[in-house]
């Protein structure tokens, strides 16, 4: 159970990367005090990011709740990070370097590290 809630935590925040990412891409942007009332509301990226980045939050609090801070912080933010390297290149084809890959590897590897010893 406690690796389901790391899982979801990880794909929690990277949903809100990308979703925030496309609420801020046009014919959107960030919702301000200049803009119409429809215009902020209807940026429904914006939101329903915003919403997962507190889902997000709420399963990190859960994964603590299960696992040591040294493993639970580590494992969720370099999930995080590593799936929205893969994101960024597969749905808004960004630049995707080989030094790119190469961290996302030693990221995998060292989150196997990290974890070794956890029952």
């Amino acid at each position: 159970m406690k690796w389901l809630i790391v899982f979801l935590g990880i794909v929690s925040n990277t949903s809100a990367s990308v979703l925030v990412k496309m609420a801020m891409m046009p014919p959107r942007k960030f919702p301000s005090l200049d803009d119409s009332i429809r215009s902020v509301i209807c940026n429904w990226p914006f939101w329903l990011g915003l919403g997962l980045y507190g889902m997000a939050f709420l399963l990190y609090a859960a994964a603590l709740a299960r696992l040591p801070l040294n493993i639970a912080h580590p494992i969720l933010t370099s999930g995080a990070i590593s799936a929205v390297s893969l994101c960024s290149l597969l749905i808004f084809r960004e630049p995707f370097h080989w030094t790119t890959i190469t961290g996302i590897l030693l990221v995998v590897v060292g989150m196997a590290m990290i974890t070794i010893h956890v029952t």
